[in-house]
């Protein structure tokens, strides 16, 4: 607990310090049910400076604290200079915060990532984002007795104490809203898409196009860009950033599960579920190879949820029920393939005409997040 000899934070310089950064929460975790280890073939593409495209626009530190010659946590301390550019401002993150339960240790990380930033003339420090928002940001607050949703974070119960015992104050919360086949009226949201449908003539729904999938992204890119544009924390994503999520999302989006809406042919609006390969990760230990591809193989039949990871409605469309109209293709569609559960993650708490959808669908409550920050 508290009582500790923090020996140090190290700068993560050599190679095996950045093994040490990758393997920390494996072994912290280690015997929580309900955390899973992400793919460490992953992860080490995620840090990587030359080849997250994130990078070219964006600069990281990551530290290693010790205790006693043992690892104890770790931090990164990130600048995103298209973010301070954009909203004019020198905001500084930290992302990648894991820590054994001691707030001497927690303090300490904070504080050389507080300096980092500081020293490069940041006078704001936000997080936890890993390394950007688009990744997993946020610390898991409410819904610690179940598996998180892939690409959704899962976190030990004593991270906000920790963070707001180092000076941080909630920036935001997120929640997640989870539909339940078994307590959704279909007949409700069928009325609900034909009033849609009425409302907008030459509205059309069609599946993503795999084959075609650069193609897609750009259409997704321009969409999701305008239609995040007054969200907290927006940034336009680039052409690369998105072609580069549009490669990764390719090995495991389903056709089924991911729409584009069209006025007149006009793209308006997109909606991406993905099935939730946590449910398989959960059994690989974070490692694909040599017996990992096999449990994918195999375990991907059994899954039985999927999440909404991104959604975007033009502005011009907004209020006309069409987002309504895209989940409902993931909960008809979802249990066909005998997923009858759909989380929509990761949702604003301050954007009430999400969560009024989500509510309108039948979708209740799940579990809740923040977003922490403290000036520097």
């Amino acid at each position: 607990m508290s009582d500790t000899n923090t020996n140090g934070v190290t700068i993560v310089t050599t190679g095996e310090e950045r093994k040490k950064f990758l393997e920390f929460p494996y072994k912290l975790y280690k015997g929580e049910e309900f955390w899973v280890p992400p793919l460490r073939m992953d992860q080490k593409k995620l840090i990587d400076v030359n080849k997250n495209p994130f990078f070219n626009n964006a600069e990281m530190a990551m530290f290693i604290a010790e205790k006693n010659g043992e690892p104890s946590g770790r931090i990164a301390a990130i600048i995103d200079h298209r973010f301070n550019e954009f909203h004019n401002q020198k905001v500084g993150n930290f992302g990648f915060f894991e820590c054994i339960d001691d707030q001497n240790c927690a303090d300490l990380l904070f504080k050389v990532a507080g300096d980092w930033l500081k020293e490069r003339g940041m006078t704001e420090i936000l997080g936890p984002s890993n390394p950007s928002m688009l990744d997993t940001p946020g610390v898991l607050t409410k819904g610690f007795d179940k598996l998180p949703y892939i690409l959704m974070p899962y976190n030990m119960p004593y991270y906000d104490k920790l963070i707001c015992n180092a000076g941080f104050e909630k920036a935001m919360g997120l929640v997640a809203y989870v539909v339940d086949k078994s307590i959704v009226s279909e007949d409700r949201i069928n009325r609900a898409v034909e009033i849609v449908k009425r409302r907008t003539p030459g509205l059309t729904m069609r599946k993503v196009n795999k084959k075609e999938m650069r193609k897609e992204a750009e259409i997704i890119r321009l969409i999701f860009n305008e239609a995040w544009s007054d969200n907290w924390g927006f940034i336009p994503l680039t052409k690369e950033e998105f072609s580069h999520t549009a490669d990764d999302l390719k090995l495991v989006i389903d056709t089924d599960l991911a729409y584009i809406a069209e006025v007149d042919g006009k793209p308006i609006a997109f909606s991406i579920a993905l099935p939730d390969y946590n449910q398989v990760f959960k059994k690989m230990n974070g490692n694909l190879f040599p017996l990992g591809i096999f449990k994918l193989l195999l375990g991907r039949k059994k899954i039985d949820r999927i999440r909404t990871v991104l959604m975007g409605v033009h502005p011009d469309y907004r209020g006309k029920g069409i987002d309504a109209l895209l989940h409902q293709k993931s909960i008809i569609h979802g249990p066909e393939k005998g997923m009858s559960t759909s989380e929509m993650s990761w949702i604003l708490e301050t954007n009430t005409d999400m969560i009024r959808v989500a509510e309108r669908i039948g979708g209740y409550l799940d579990k809740e997040y923040k977003m922490y920050n403290k000036q520097l």
